[in-house]
C-alpha cells in the first residue's frame, strides 16, 4: 500500500459534543463550530460548507464527516492533498483534541468545545513559545510545579527546549538564588565531582583556590543538571546522597555543607530502559522525577510554527533587519517534520535570513535552507554505529561526536533514535 493510500489515526482519547474547526490560511484564520454528526465539505468552491480561500486548496477539496469512532477527514481527488505530517494520505481518524491536518497551504486545528484542564487555566509562560494543546499542558505543568521545592525531570527530544523549561520554573518559582546550569555530558573525567561539590585549595594538583561547586552556586535558587543520563555510575551515587539530604562536602574537604537547591534534570533518553540495562540508578531515577514534564516533539505541535517562526525572525532583527516570510515560505516549514525541533527551525530561519533579499523570506529559500541542514545532520549508517562508536569511546559522548565530526547535539539525537530503534 501506497502512502497515498494509507488511512492515519491521530491520537487516542474519543471526543465528546461539538468540535471547533480552526482554519489557518496564509492569509487569516477562522473558527468553525462542527455538531456531532454534522458533515462537511472543505474548499475553495462557494458552494462548499467551509469555505477556504486559499489557491492551493481544490474546489471541493474534502469532507469531515463522523464515522463509527468519531470525527474523520477524507481527501476528495484533491490537486495537493491531504497531508498529516509529511504524509500524503486518502483519510485520517481525528480522535482527540489537538489533532491537525493540512490541505494545500492551509492548516487545520480540531479542538474540543468543552476545554480541557489545561486549555480552560491557560496562562502563558515566560521564554515558552506556543497556544497548542500540547503546549497548554505544559505551561500548567509548569506552573503547577514552579513553586514546590520537588526535584523535576524534564523529558524531550533533542531540540524541544528542555533549557527553557528549566529557566520558566526558576522564574516563577520565586526562589531568590540563582538558577545555575551544568551539562552533565560536558563533565571532564577525574574534575566532574569539583564541578558538582567544589574543591579546597590543594585538593588535587592545579587545585591553587578554594572553588565553590554548582550546588553551592545554586543555593537558594535552581541547579539545572542537563543530560543527567550521561552521570558516570559514581557521580549518579553522590548526586543521590546529596538531593536526599541537602548537604554538600568540597572534594579536599571534611565538612559538610548545608544547601537549599532546587534540583530540575533534563534528558532525551529514556531513564527507565537505562535502569533495566543497569546503566543508571532506579533510586536517584526515582528522587529526580518526583514531577515529571514531557515536551512533545515539534512534528506534533504544528499549529505552534508560524508563532515561532515569528518570534525567531523578530530575535535574528537586531542581526538583519525586519524579516517577513511569504505564505508560501510559511507553507514550506508547516510542511517539514522538523526532526531537530525548534533547534533545527532556528538554524534553518536563521538561514534562510541570510539568503533573504528585501526582508522577505521565499519559499525557494526555505527548501534550500531546510536541504542544508539536512545535508550537515546526515544520519550514520545506522543506529547501530552510533552507539558503536559510543562503546569504543567509553561511554564518552563528546569524544565520539569528535570522532564522527558532528556536533555533540547531532550525536545525541542520533543515540536517541538508536535507542528508540533498539526499543
Amino acid at each position: 500500500m501506497s502512502r497515498r493510500d494509507e488511512t492515519q489515526e491521530l491520537l487516542c482519547a474519543s471526543p465528546s459534543g461539538a468540535w471547533l474547526m480552526e482554519v489557518t490560511t496564509p492569509a487569516q484564520s477562522s473558527v468553525v463550530r462542527i455538531e456531532r454528526g454534522q458533515n462537511l465539505i472543505l474548499g475553495s468552491a462557494d458552494a462548499c460548507d467551509v469555505l477556504i480561500g486559499d489557491p492551493t486548496v481544490s474546489a471541493r477539496h474534502a469532507e469531515l464527516c463522523w464515522g463509527e469512532d468519531g470525527l474523520e477527514v477524507r481527501d476528495l481527488d484533491s490537486t495537493n492533498g491531504l497531508r498529516v505530517g509529511s504524509a500524503r494520505v486518502r483519510g485520517a481518524k481525528l480522535l482527540a483534541s489537538g489533532s491537525h491536518f493540512q490541505l494545500g497551504r492551509t492548516l487545520v486545528v480540531l479542538r474540543s468545545e468543552e476545554p480541557d484542564e489545561a486549555e480552560a487555566k491557560f496562562e502563558p509562560v515566560p521564554g515558552i513559545v506556543g497556544n497548542s494543546a500540547a503546549m497548554r499542558r505544559v505551561a500548567l505543568e509548569i506552573r503547577r510545579a514552579a513553586p514546590l521545592k520537588a526535584p523535576v525531570l524534564v523529558v524531550g527530544e533533542s531540540g524541544t527546549g528542555k533549557d527553557l523549561v528549566a529557566t520558566a520554573l526558576h522564574q516563577l518559582s520565586q526562589r531568590g538564588g540563582m538558577l545555575v546550569p551544568l551539562n552533565m555530558g560536558s563533565l571532564t573525567e577525574g574534575l566532574a565531582d569539583a564541578d558538582l561539590f567544589g574543591h579546597t585549595r590543594g585538593a588535587f594538583t592545579g587545585a591553587i583556590a578554594q572553588r565553590s561547586g554548582a550546588f553551592v552556586l545554586a543555593h537558594g535558587g535552581t541547579l539545572f543538571l542537563d543530560e543527567i543520563a550521561d552521570l558516570s555510575p559514581g557521580l549518579q551515587v553522590k548526586l543521590l546522597r546529596v538531593v536526599e539530604d541537602g548537604r554538600v562536602r568540597a572534594l579536599g574537604s571534611t565538612e559538610h555543607r548545608e544547601v537549599d537547591v532546587r534540583v530540575v534534570s533534563a534528558t532525551w533518553a529514556n531513564l527507565h530502559e537505562r535502569v533495566e540495562q543497569g546503566r543508571f540508578r532506579e533510586d536517584l531515577l526515582h528522587r529526580i522525577s518526583t514531577l515529571l514534564i514531557r515536551l512533545p516533539p515539534l512534528r506534533q505541535r504544528k499549529s505552534d510554527i508560524a508563532a515561532l517562526s515569528r518570534t525567531l525572525l523578530a530575535r535574528y532583527a537586531v542581526e538583519f533587519g525586519e524579516l517577513n516570510l511569504t505564505d508560501a515560505a510559511l507553507s514550506g516549514l508547516m510542511s517539514h517534520d522538523w526532526p531537530g525541533n525548534v533547534r533545527q527551525l532556528g538554524s534553518v530561519l536563521y538561514r534562510c535570513a541570510l539568503m533573504a533579499r528585501a526582508g522577505t523570506i521565499t519559499a525557494p529559500d526555505v527548501a534550500q535552507a531546510i536541504g542544508s541542514t539536512a545535508q550537515r545532520a546526515k544520519p550514520v549508517a545506522s543506529p547501530v554505529d552510533a552507539l558503536r562508536v559510543l562503546k569504543q569511546h567509553g561511554g564518552n559522548v563528546s569524544a565520539a561526536a569528535r570522532a564522527l565530526r558532528v556536533p555533540r547535539s547531532t550525536f545525541r539525537a542520533w543515540l536517541e533514535r538508536a535507542e528508540n530503534s533498539a526499543a
